[in-house]
């Protein structure tokens, strides 16, 4: 049986816990849509950093990075409920521009497979 550290554990449950308290609340509290895409956490477990993505301009973006700032205490304090462990990580929220760039590199495939059917 394979063994898996216990942060790799407490980085997929706060991934969980984060995309249910947060999917439906920032849907309702955000013009853009916000998809929270990857936890990574200090092998001691004090420090997780939280990535999400959003789909739409940089003014909703701007919007949701404040909005998540502004709940992250509150974040983390239900996160710290719902772990079962001694000490909750102090969390972060990071923007990650992965899927707007798997986007675009996407559209120029398109575009290049368009112009060469020409």
């Amino acid at each position: 049986m394979r063994q898996f550290k216990r942060s790799q554990r407490v980085k997929s449950q706060i991934l969980r816990d984060v995309r249910n308290l947060l999917d439906q609340e920032c849907s309702a509290n955000l013009k853009a849509m916000v998809t929270f895409t990857d936890v990574e956490i200090t092998n001691d477990l004090k420090y997780a950093s939280i990535f999400y993505s959003v789909l739409g301009e940089e003014k909703e973006k701007l919007e949701a990075a404040r909005y998540l700032g502004k709940i992250k205490g509150r974040v983390q304090s239900q996160i710290g409920r719902l772990l079962s462990i001694k000490l909750t990580p102090e969390i972060e929220f990071k923007f990650d521009p992965s899927i707007e760039r798997g986007m675009r590199i996407e559209q120029l495939l398109k575009d290049i497979a368009k112009n060469d059917g020409k």
